[in-house]
C-alpha cells in the first residue's frame, strides 16, 4: 500500500500498539506517577526470550518516565556502560543541572576509583556512585528523579554489578531512583544468583512471553487502523496463527502483509505472502541465532516435545527421548532459562519460540 507502512520490526522500534502488555505498561505508568516514589514496580527485570520486545517495551517505560518529569538514562550491558549512564542523564538533564558541567571524555580508568576526565581538563573526580550523588544533587531542587533502564543484562560484567550495588544504596538513601532492566532467562537467573548482587532477587520479575491471540488481533486491527486500513477475516485468521502469540512476529507479519498488499482490506493472498516472507526472517534471524546456542540434548528434548499439539508432560519428553526422567530434566532446566521452554505446572511444559 502507498501509505507509510505502520508495524516495526526493526529491533527496539516501539510499536505503535503493544499486544498483550497492558498491565505491565498500566502499573509502571502508575509506578512513575508516584509521586511517593514508593513502588515495588521501580525495580523491575524484564525477563524472556529473544523477539519477545523487552527492549521496545524498556523503550516505552523510558518515554512514559519522560513525560512524568524523570531524567533517563538507557543503555546497554557491556563494558563503558557506566560511563554511558552519566553522559546520557547529563544530556538529557542538560536544561536542569549546571551547563558547565564537562561532558567530553578525555579519558578513563576503571577500578576500585572510577575516574574520568574531559577534554576541558576538569576531572569528574569519585568513583561512580559519588559522581551519580553529584547528578541527584543537581536535580532535587527540580523534584526530578533518575531512571536508569539497562538492556541486554548479563552475567560477569564488573560494570552492571557496580551500577547495582550503588543502586541499592541509593534506595537506601531514600534517593528518586528507578532501574528497569531486560534479559534473556539464563543470563538474569545467574547474575541473580551471584552474592554480589543479590538484592535483584527482591526486584519485581515480570515474564514476558507469549501473548494470546486476542491481544494479538486487537494490535494487528489498531495498527492497521492507524493508516485507514482493514484486514478480511480469513487473512487475520492465518495471520494470528503465524504470529502464534510471539510479539516480533506479530510486527514482521504485520509489515510483510502490509507491503504485499495493493490496496485495502489486506486479501489472504497478501497474508499468505506476507507470511511466507515473516517466516523466512524470523527463521534465519532469532530462531537461528537461538539454536544455535543449544546441544544435541536439547535439540531431543524439543523434538520430543512436537507431538504434543498442547503442553508436553515431562514424562512423555522422557519416554521419547528413550531416557528416564531426572535425565530428561537436565535438558528442561537448560531450556526453561534459554527462555526457549516455559513450565505450565504440573509438570507440563510450552515451547515459548514459534
Amino acid at each position: 500500500m502507498e501509505a507509510p507502512n505502520p508495524f516495526t520490526p526493526s529491533f527496539g522500534r516501539i510499536p505503535a500498539h503493544f499486544a498483550g502488555r497492558g498491565s505491565l505498561l498500566t502499573a509502571m505508568a502508575k509506578a512513575l506517577a508516584d509521586e511517593g516514589r514508593t513502588s515495588p514496580d521501580l525495580v523491575t527485570m524484564l525477563v524472556g526470550p529473544r523477539g519477545t520486545g523487552k527492549t521496545a517495551l524498556l523503550g516505552s517505560i523510558g518515554q512514559e518516565a519522560t513525560a512524568h518529569g524523570w531524567i533517563v538514562a538507557q543503555v546497554t550491558a557491556n563494558d563503558g556502560m557506566l560511563v554511558d549512564v552519566i553522559e546520557r542523564l547529563q544530556e538529557a538533564a542538560a536544561d536542569l543541572i549546571d551547563p558547565s558541567t564537562p561532558t567530553r571524555i578525555k579519558s578513563l580508568s576503571i577500578g576500585s576509583n572510577f575516574a574520568v576526565e574531559f577534554d576541558q581538563g576538569t576531572p569528574y573526580a569519585g568513583n561512580w556512585r559519588t559522581q551519580m550523588n553529584r547528578l541527584f544533587a543537581q536535580l532535587e531542587p527540580y523534584g526530578s528523579g533518575i531512571l536508569i533502564t539497562v538492556d541486554e543484562v548479563q552475567r560477569n560484567c564488573a560494570e552492571l554489578e557496580t551500577l547495582t550495588q550503588a543502586f541499592q544504596h541509593f534506595l537506601t538513601e531514600g534517593k528518586p531512583a528507578a532501574l528497569v532492566m531486560a534479559g534473556l532467562p539464563s543470563e538474569v537467573s545467574a547474575m541473580v544468583s551471584s552474592k554480589i548482587v543479590s538484592f535483584l532477587r527482591r526486584a519485581r520479575h515480570r515474564h514476558i512471553g507469549r501473548i494470546g491471540n486476542a491481544d494479538v488481533e486487537v494490535a494487528l486491527r489498531k495498527t492497521l487502523a492507524d493508516e485507514g486500513a482493514t484486514i478480511n477475516e480469513d487473512a487475520m485468521a492465518a495471520a494470528v496463527a503465524a504470529i502464534d502469540g510471539f510479539p516480533y512476529m506479530l510486527q514482521l507479519v504485520g509489515y510483510w502483509m502490509w507491503e504485499e498488499s495493493l490496496a485495502s482490506p489486506i486479501a489472504l493472498e497478501d497474508a499468505q505472502r506476507g507470511i511466507r516472507l515473516a517466516t523466512n526472517e524470523l527463521r534465519d534471524g532469532v530462531l537461528a541465532a537461538t539454536y544455535r546456542e543449544l546441544s544435541n540434548g536439547d535439540l531431543r528434548f524439543l523434538e520430543a516435545m512436537l507431538p504434543d499439539e498442547g503442553p508436553s508432560t515431562l514424562a512423555d519428553i522422557a519416554k521419547r527421548m528413550g531416557v528416564q526422567s531426572n535425565y530428561a530434566s537436565k535438558y528442561k532446566k537448560r531450556l526453561i532459562e534459554a527462555g526457549v521452554v516455559g513450565d505450565v505446572g504440573q509438570s507440563r511444559y510450552t515451547v515459548e519460540l514459534p
